[in-house]
């Protein structure tokens, strides 16, 4: 729209970046709603596009783009534009912006766990591996997924079979789900640009598994869902619920959004996540006050599922709120994962303002891994990253590994931990058990504190 609103007589700008949009044909359908003169006119929108048409033809391309950071630039442009053009939906939706080196971090302990513990020996490069970022947002866990799969096969000397293998994972078994439109827009963006650079460009009509839906629902092919209105949003969905229920999903992993106060879902697919975190609370646990409506345990609610019902076999790894390491209301939700998974991780990231005030033991300031130049404070609550591994259905020998990271340069501390000759020797281990409510937390009193009565049971 902006090519044919542009003075003829202005320079014309490189709108190479731009047709990446065309390729996503639910935004192309949304463009040909408003594709005439008549139209552009009633909706004001002609005025406002000859400006933004002027002030790119203004650009010096050379300038720009000798400047012009790729890897920040979601950084840079998405995230302050989503606080300045709903703040209130950025909180309600739990939309935060990952840093790279938590999601380099991720990636990379997923790929090794899938060498290590699954015995895939070319990891996320295996084709078997299907990924699934299920909250996708601007695409940076697919995008770092295909990077890292672009670095084994060149290590293995795969060039000239290279672009054919990368662009099929793109397609065909790296996904991603995002429920708004800008990011999902950026995400193809990102993707389409990863993938240009590493010369497997996508042609006409080709493009990547990214999906426009919310990724709660339309798991379950019996539960009817409404048509929606265009053809173009029907068929988007129809794709997504194809990889929900088809799909032979090996890795979940992402940074799921975080709201407290999100509420009881609506549909009943969605409400029916979390029922099974719920048994046994009263009754066994005599837990009355819960809050398991966050909404990032909808979506470890779905990971197990998919992972460990579904597949029984696979990886989730997710960087969250971490009250679920230890606080009460997550003791079904524990022991659960003790049932269904084989061996699970947690670098438990700190900077919480509520329990430690963003301080460290020493007193000294302990920020959100999610302060960026944009957003100082970051979050409010704490964070963990949980990777959680099940080898196969029915070997349950688990092993709980803990570690934790303090201080203004955590992020590096995580990247730089991966160097380490003994990278396990980094963690302790955990001692879940009926007795600490199945905590993730190594225990940091005695056995023979623990064997005092409670004062409830004193009470009695």
């Amino acid at each position: 729209l902006w090519h044919e609103q542009k003075p003829a007589k202005q320079p014309d700008f490189d709108w190479r970046l731009s047709t990446y949009y065309l390729h996503v044909p639910v935004i192309q359908a949304l463009f040909h709603q408003v594709s005439n003169p008549s139209q552009l006119q009633a909706l004001g929108l002609i005025e406002p596009l000859n400006w933004a048409g002027a002030a790119l033809n203004r650009v010096d391309q050379a300038a720009f783009f000798s400047r012009f950071d790729r890897d920040q630039a979601v950084q840079y442009f998405y995230e302050p534009f989503l606080e300045a053009y709903d703040a209130e939906l950025r909180k309600d939706l739990g939309v935060w912006y990952t840093p790279p080196e938590i999601v380099r971090y991720m990636v990379e302990r997923v790929d090794r766990a899938l060498r290590s513990e699954l015995g895939l020996a070319d990891g996320l490069a295996d084709p078997s591996v299907y990924v699934l970022d299920p909250c996708c947002g601007t695409g940076a866990y697919p995008l770092e997924v295909l990077r890292r799969i672009e670095q084994t096969l060149r290590a293995k000397g795969d060039d000239a079979l290279l672009a054919h293998d990368l662009k099929q994972a793109a397609q065909q078994r790296i996904f991603g789900f995002e429920i708004l439109p800008a990011p999902f827009v950026i995400a193809h963006l990102q993707l389409g640009l990863q993938m240009h650079t590493a010369g497997a460009a996508f042609e006409e009509g080709e493009r990547a598994g990214i999906f426009l839906t919310n990724a709660l629902t339309g798991w379950n092919a019996q539960t009817p869902q409404a048509k929606l209105p265009m053809a173009e949003f029907q068929d988007e969905r129809d794709q997504a619920n194809h990889v929900k229920q088809k799909a032979p999903i090996l890795v979940i992993l992402g940074n799921p959004p975080y709201n407290g106060f999100a509420g009881v879902a609506q549909s009943e697919e969605e409400k029916d996540l979390v029922q099974p975190y719920k048994e046994g609370l009263v009754a066994q646990w005599g837990i009355k006050k819960f809050n398991l409506d966050d909404l990032y345990v909808r979506f470890f609610r779905l990971a197990e599922r998919r992972i460990a019902e579904i597949a029984e076999r696979g990886v989730v790894c997710f960087i969250s709120n971490y009250s679920y390491l230890g606080d009460p209301s997550f003791v079904v939700m524990r022991q659960r994962f003790l049932q269904e998974f084989d061996a699970l991780w947690f670098d438990c990231l700190n900077g919480d303002s509520r329990e430690t005030g963003k301080l460290t033991p020493e007193g000294k300031p302990d920020p959100s891994v999610f302060s960026t130049e944009y957003n100082r404070e970051g979050i409010r609550v704490g964070t963990a990253i949980g990777l959680l591994v099940q080898k196969r259905k029915g070997n349950r020998g688990q092993v709980v590994r803990f570690r934790q990271f303090w201080g203004a340069n955590k992020r590096a501390d995580l990247l730089d931990s991966l160097e380490a000759e003994d990278f396990e020797a980094a963690y302790q281990l955990a001692s879940p058990s009926p007795a600490n409510r199945f905590s993730f937390r190594p225990q940091e009193t005695s056995a023979d504190y623990i064997a005092w009565p409670k004062v409830v049971d004193l009470s009695k």
